[in-house]
């Protein structure tokens, strides 16, 4: 796997960008660029195909390949092996060649561009949004930025905080998913309501109509709290940021 694949740019200005660079070395070229939907693509399904250019790192991937044709009943490639360049700056826990994902190693924790100052928005509180998937790091990142100061609003307890009695989605999510949501202490029953969203678009949107814009309000509140606290950066750890 790649290392910081969110770091990668997308497939279509990966592809279009080396159709530039073949164009330039040489127009006349005839070229089929093919995207890769598992490890060997059409290598082991194209009769027309002869040779295959591998690299020392990729050549067991070759003839894994040539296994595959042989299976397939279809001859084997010609496997042409190149030699990749070295980086002789490359540190411990990065690749020996020179790599895109060393970059982007590099990359990490750096600033890219200068925060924007919008006149729309308040100089104060500094808010960063901090997203990604279940066990990608956001609550350990959240830690450290909480270390160095920063005020951390975690939506997911503003997201159990809104369903409680008297919560602001308790109400509205109560009359439209009926009592049979509910524990017999009144609160809801989160799986329950789980299991009625579950796989279902159009209950799952019904629900996150009532409950996001009530996490953003209560996420806003916070970020005013943290202004009434003198705070310079507020940090909102949210899996589902974006949406």
């Amino acid at each position: 796997d790649k290392v910081l694949p969110e770091l990668i740019e997308p497939y279509e200005l990966r592809a279009a960008k080396l159709r530039e660079f073949l164009e330039d070395v040489k127009p006349s070229l005839c070229y089929d660029i093919v995207p890769l939907a598992d490890p060997f693509g059409p290598s082991v399904t194209d009769p027309d195909l002869q040779c295959l250019v591998v690299s020392e790192e990729t050549h067991r991937g070759g003839e894994a390949v040539n296994r595959k044709r042989l299976e397939n009943g279809l001859p084997e490639l010609a496997l042409y092996e190149i030699q990749l360049m070295k980086d002789p700056d490359h540190s411990q826990n990065e690749e020996e060649k020179i790599s895109s994902s060393s970059l982007r190693q590099r990359l990490l924790g750096t600033l890219l561009q200068p925060p924007r100052r919008d006149p729309a928005l308040p100089l104060r509180p500094y808010v960063i949004g901090l997203t990604g998937g279940t066990g990608s790091g956001k609550t350990s990142i959240a830690r450290l930025l909480g270390h160095l100061g920063a005020f951390v609003i975690d939506a997911d307890k503003l997201g159990h905080a809104v369903y409680v009695p008297g919560g602001p989605a308790y109400e509205p999510v109560l009359a439209a998913f009926g009592a049979e949501i509910l524990n017999t202490d009144g609160t809801i029953n989160r799986k329950v309501l789980g299991a009625k969203v579950f796989g279902n678009q159009e209950q799952l949107k019904r629900l996150t109509d009532i409950v996001w814009p009530e996490i953003a309000q209560m996420a806003k509140e916070r970020v005013r709290e943290a202004d009434a606290q003198g705070k310079a950066v507020c940090v909102l750890d949210a899996a589902v940021l974006l949406e």
